[in-house]
């Protein structure tokens, strides 16, 4: 990250305006169900469903998945996040590559920068996270060894979370009637994003956000927190905290799922804050259709009470659409079907 003395002088690029930041007083928690993946029965397939109809968040217990796993994702952290600026740099997002290291995006954004590094990689190949590091960090011997080892788990954490997102999706399908199996298989093949966020400590976090107010324009995301509180979700017209909790995912729902059932299930606007004491890690998997898949709801998610919502689209148009004209925010799906429909009206077929 720059310094400090850079970010809050002239520059001001990390500054934001005073209708987004955050009381110094943290928000009340917001009582999120836990779905015990393990046990789930028709009373959780309830909760859930009323949980995405309403704000779109959940958390998954008892899921499975190998904490081990986590730890070294966070010794990973501590191995990459702290070396020096110029030695990440190696391995920053280049012209047109999605993957890589990025800080605060000033490629992509000139104010409202977020407090943040990051760590991105597409679905690409097996292995490709591996030699990603391999080729950049210009590194011999036992170093080289260490960002291939880095790459590894990385690499590990992206399939394994995969495989749970699998369960999740099952359980969205049968919350909202669709059967277990449906998005199961739309899913199947996935052209999704791991994000690995790392928001640094602040000296003064009024002023700034680690990310701003935003709906996932994905489709389902799974996060892992630390311990160090920061997600808020604004829900009933106030702003509350989702404690973290290191053994559990949280789930939410994303534009593209709002699509796909015909919005029903909603997404939530959900935020980053920072603080002053304590750095802040999480990763985020964003499960996204392959680029041929057509985003559309089943026939049976369309009624005379509830008539069609959204035009058909793919996933790259949605994320064309979020890295070339529209920044992540509060009206992304709006503002992404008046873009459709406007050059549906300019370029008809």
């Amino acid at each position: 990250m720059p310094s400090p003395t850079t970010i809050f002088t002239a520059a001001g690029q990390f500054i934001w305006p005073e209708n987004y930041r955050c009381s110094p007083i943290p928000p009340p928690p917001l009582d999120v169900p836990q779905i015990d993946l393990q046990n789930f029965d028709p009373t959780a397939a309830k909760i859930v469903d009323h949980a995405c109809r309403n704000h779109g968040f959940f958390v998954v217990v008892n899921h499975g998945f190998d904490m081990k796993l986590i730890e070294e994702v966070h010794h990973g952290y501590d191995f990459f996040f702290k070396l020096p600026l110029e030695e990440k740099k190696k391995a920053r997002r280049k012209a047109g590559d999605p993957n890589g290291y990025s800080s605060s995006y000033p490629d992509r954004f000139a104010t409202k920068l977020p407090w943040k590094e990051t760590l991105t990689f597409y679905h690409t190949v097996e292995g490709d996270i591996e030699r990603f590091f391999m080729e950049v960090m210009e590194k011999q011997g036992e170093e080289l060894h260490a960002y291939a080892a880095f790459g590894r788990t990385l690499q590990k954490y992206r399939e394994a979370v995969h495989g749970l997102c699998m369960k999740v999706v099952e359980v969205l399908g049968v919350s909202l009637g669709v059967g277990g199996e449906y998005f199961k298989e739309f899913f199947k093949d996935h052209d999704s994003i791991t994000r690995f966020n790392h928001y640094p400590s602040c000296p003064e976090p009024e002023l700034t956000m680690g990310t701003g107010p935003h709906y996932d324009p994905t489709a389902v995301t799974i996060l892992h927190q630390d311990h160090v509180p920061g997600l808020e979700v604004f829900v009933d017209g106030e702003w509350r905290s989702i404690a973290p909790n290191p053994q559990a995912f949280v789930v939410n729902i994303g534009d593209t799922f709002t699509a796909l059932s015909n919005g029903i299930y909603k997404g939530c606007l959900h935020r980053a804050v920072v603080n002053r004491d304590s750095s802040r890690n999480s990763v985020a998997f964003f499960l996204c259709p392959s680029r041929e898949k057509l985003v559309c709801p089943l026939e049976q998610l369309v009624s005379d009470e509830n008539p069609r919502m959204y035009p058909d689209f793919t996933w790259p148009e949605l994320l064309e659409f979020t890295q070339k004209h529209h920044r992540a925010d509060e009206e992304t799906l709006g503002a992404f079907v008046a873009w459709i429909q406007d050059k549906e009206v300019k370029h008809p077929n």
